[in-house]
């Protein structure tokens, strides 16, 4: 955190020149307020007028300059710098309540802590975390000794660390590890790192016999290694220069000079990335070529890893598909005259013909198959129906096909839930692994006997505080009608005690894009607003998959407005029905939903009296008209390609930057990252720097802005919290809540 000293060392050198501009809090006179905080002038960024034509169109962009792909430029590192003081200094009478409250979340994580463990290939492997550490401990113990107990505070007997992330963590301001793997024979393991927070991994290899560092390093890659099975050669994806696509799929022998790796597959076309994986039956390596709205797989023999990769059968527009292997036959999960997915089967040999494909799970509509898990003797289906993630089992019959006659729901104690598919590397296991929460029940793991139906508790995350009673706390969905007459879930959680004959604060949060859903779920830094009488609420609006593939296609492309239209009239009936008021409404989203926040600020200021936009994607028609930025093309499905009149004219109607106009605003809190890979920072610089220009209120404007992270935002359990702290006070104060 930047002392007060710095933050206005840096405001008084920076603004002391600054025009006033509109609104943004530089209209009231010094001294006509009892405000604690400093009466001091924004950072207004200068103006540029730089013209952007397209389809016989003209726009201007007077903050175009903020762009630096290089995040170098002197002058823009000093405007970023200047509005993260102001925020600071803004904000500085709220530091000892926003300390209270990092402290009061991080008291609720376990220091100590140990995951569940999972068997497979001769050791028993969890993490671990220890006091005061930020990073997990990846460790094993060999599968011959009793299963370690997750009740367990500290490290356990017998056991070996394969990955302590907190040593390799040392040194850097920022840190994380993704897609730790080892080889099959348990010798060697591979994982990426990144130290930057641009999601680009270093991958690194650990020779976990002697616990050395093996000397290649493969730089550029997604963090993804996938070994065969003679245990030295690993599969790895490489990104892009510039776009950092996931483009080309490499392979790497241990102990061989990376310069000599072989490249196995490059995707071409820039609508598509790539992917890798390993099928349940081992045979394969899996490599996927995926776009918004078609995929294409190619296997590759794992036991010959040097072999070409066969495809599975090739992209059609509009296919999507996802393909496993055990029984000596693909499954294969697909929307081919399917809009909500059906299970499939084939004969390897004849994936590529589409007649020979078998159904096996029929497709519902309205019940969106969501993934599955293949066992010995038992197949798992991950579906969404009526809104809630469920999951389904049914035996085996005869020829490899799945008994549907036999299948069975696993029960559920809640009615407003989700479930997911746990940790399961094991195929020859009666016992399923599996998920479970509520937004009164922490995430929960259980044992799952597939056959005779009885479900052990493994483990419950442990809240750490002795007063903490999830019968405290009341769960409830709404359905609220739409203006076009479609009725939008709203999941909400509050404490039981909460006075409802008034209208309380209430968080609404949105996303809304890409078919996410946003489930139910619970989160023990959100006790901090709900002990303190906030309500918090889940608009499960179009452009998610709640309901169905439906569901997100109604909010897409040139359905995007039904996105916004939702929120807004979830809201607007939370505060009709007497939930809230407007002077308490807080709406709150991130990355596309951050463009969400942007939209209905635009459209309903007056319904919000604070909104909150993470890493925002709000400068959508300039992004997307720029092929050179990172997600870019491969979203075309998403959002539409502008190059087309009809997207962009349809884009320019609801982007958030393009529309900021001189009217009031809510309270507002942004924050982003300067290394943000996904949403990069000019666009919430701009489009701050364009609202504190155009805004006619005095109300907060404030960019948080993070120099070190990226979209994630800091790494490590505890620190992240830093930034749920500075959120948390932000809207607290707001209703006059300071302790």
């Amino acid at each position: 955190m930047r002392t007060r000293t710095l933050a206005f060392a840096l405001l008084a050198l920076l603004l002391s020149a600054c025009p006033r501009g509109g609104g943004g809090g530089d209209t009231t006179p010094e001294g006509a307020t009892d405000d604690p905080r400093p009466q001091i002038r924004p950072p207004m960024a200068k103006r540029v007028p730089h013209e952007l034509r397209t389809h016989d169109h003209t726009r201007v962009d007077p903050y175009y300059w903020m762009r630096d792909d290089e995040r170098e430029d002197p002058e823009i590192l000093a405007h970023l710098r200047a509005e993260a003081a102001y925020a600071d200094a803004i904000m500085e009478p709220l530091e000892g309540f926003r300390r209270a409250l990092y402290e009061e979340i991080v008291a609720r994580i376990p220091q100590r802590d140990v995951s569940v463990p999972v068997q497979h290939d001769g050791y028993w492997y969890y993490t671990r975390q220890e006091e005061g550490k930020e990073y997990d401990i990846h460790c094993r113990r060999p599968a011959d000794t009793p299963e370690p107990d997750p009740a367990q505070t500290g490290p356990i007997e017998g056991e070996q660390i394969v990955l302590d992330e907190n040593a390799r963590a040392e040194g850097h301001d920022y840190y994380a590890a993704r897609g730790v793997s080892i080889s099959v024979d348990g010798k060697t393991l591979a994982v990426g790192e990144d130290t930057l927070s641009r999601r680009i991994y270093t991958l690194r290899f650990r020779d976990l016999e002697s616990g050395d560092w093996h000397d290649e390093a493969i730089e550029g890659t997604t963090g993804q290694a996938v070994w065969a099975l003679d245990h030295r050669t690993v599969f790895y994806v490489k990104r892009e220069e510039g776009t950092l696509r996931a483009y080309q799929v490499w392979r790497h022998v241990l102990g061989t000079d990376p310069s000599e790796d072989a490249l196995v597959y490059e995707e071409e076309d820039d609508e598509f990335y790539v992917s890798i994986g390993r099928s349940r039956s081992r045979d394969f390596v899996l490599i996927g070529s995926f776009q918004t709205i078609s995929h294409e797989y190619r296997v590759v023999d794992a036991r010959q890893p040097d072999s070409a990769p066969r495809v599975v059968l090739p992209r059609e527009r509009g296919h999507e598909y996802d393909v496993d292997h055990a029984h000596g036959r693909f499954y294969i999960r697909t929307n081919w005259e399917a809009r909500d997915f059906r299970l499939m089967s084939v004969e390897p040999g004849e994936s590529a013909d589409k007649s020979a494909w078998r159904e096996e799970i029929p497709a519902e509509e309205g019940v969106l198959l969501r993934g599955f898990e293949l066992f010995e003797g038992h197949l798992v289906i991950a579906e969404r129906r009526g809104g809630i993630a469920r999951l389904r089992v049914m035996p085996w019959a005869e020829g490899g096909r799945p008994d549907v006659a036999q299948a069975h729901e696993i029960a559920m104690d809640e009615e407003v839930y989700t479930t997911h598919l746990g940790a399961n590397p094991r195929f020859d296991t009666d016992v399923l692994r599996f998920e479970y929460s509520s937004m009164t029940t922490p995430w929960t793991t259980f044992d799952y006997g597939m056959g005779s139906r009885e479900r052990t508790l493994k483990k419950r995350q442990r809240v750490e505080d002795p007063d903490f009673d999830p019968a405290a706390y009341v769960t409830t969905r709404l359905m609220v009608e739409a203006r076009d007459g479609v009725e939008v879930p709203v999941s909400i959680v509050h404490r039981r005690d909460l006075d409802r004959s008034q209208p309380q604060p209430l968080l609404l949060y949105g996303y809304g894009s890409y078919g996410y859903s946003m489930d139910p779920t619970f989160s023990s830094p959100r006790l901090s607003l709900l002990d303190r009488g906030v309500i918090f609420a889940i608009a499960h609006i179009r452009g998610g998959q709640e309901m169905g593939r439906a569901w997100y296609e109604d909010g897409k492309l040139l359905h995007k407005r039904n996105t916004f239209n939702d929120f807004i009239d979830c809201a607007a009936h939370l505060v009709e029905s007497g939930w809230t008021a407007s002077d308490k409404l807080f709406a709150h989203g991130g990355s596309a939903g951050g463009l969400l926040m942007g939209a209905v600020a635009n459209m309903r200021p007056d319904l919000f009296h604070a909104v909150v936009a993470d890493v925002p994607f709000v400068d959508v028609v300039t992004t997307m008209l720029d092929e050179s930025i990172p997600l870019t093309t491969f979203e075309y499905d998403e959002w539409g390609n502008p190059n087309e009149r009809e997207f962009y004219e349809y884009m320019l109607s609801y982007s958030p930057y393009d529309n900021v106009a001189e009217q009031d605003y809510p309270h507002m809190l942004v924050l982003t990252g300067l290394h943000d890979s996904q949403v990069q920072y000019w666009e919430p610089a701009k489009w701050v720097a364009r609202l504190r220009h155009r805004k006619t209120d005095d109300n907060q404007l404030l960019f948080h802005v993070n120099m070190e992270a990226g979209h994630g935002g800091a790494s490590g359990r505890f620190r992240r919290h830093e930034e749920t702290a500075l959120i948390y006070a932000f809207l607290l104060d707001l209703v006059g809540v300071e302790e």
